[in-house]
């Protein structure tokens, strides 16, 4: 889930639209993260800002789904978790960045 929140704050400074509530405007934007790690990239390419801040391929939760939150531990394998893991720490990467560079507060 962290991955996915930090996907659409950059997605938001990208161009994405957001209620005041802060929910995607567009239905396509409201996905968890297996599906928003291509829409962070139409975001990202269609924005200046977003020029340094591309996503590695494939997408390394693209056998998730938001139901696995709830399964069982044993229902996970060592490659599937590291494969998270590591999806989830390049999107910390580039919160990072944002950060230094100014583009997030």
């Amino acid at each position: 889930m962290a991955a996915e929140c930090g996907l659409k704050r950059l997605m938001m400074k990208f161009g994405m639209m957001v209620s005041p509530e802060g929910t995607p405007k567009e239905r396509y934007d409201r996905e968890h993260v297996d599906k928003i790690w291509a829409r962070f990239e139409s975001y990202r390419s269609g924005s200046v800002e977003g020029r340094d801040y591309g996503l590695p391929t494939p997408n390394p939760f693209d056998k998730w789904h938001a139901s696995d939150r709830y399964a069982h531990q044993s229902n996970f394998d060592q490659t599937g978790v590291q494969l998270h893991q590591a999806g989830a720490a390049v999107i910390v990467e580039l919160i990072k960045k944002a950060q230094r560079e100014g583009l997030l507060v």
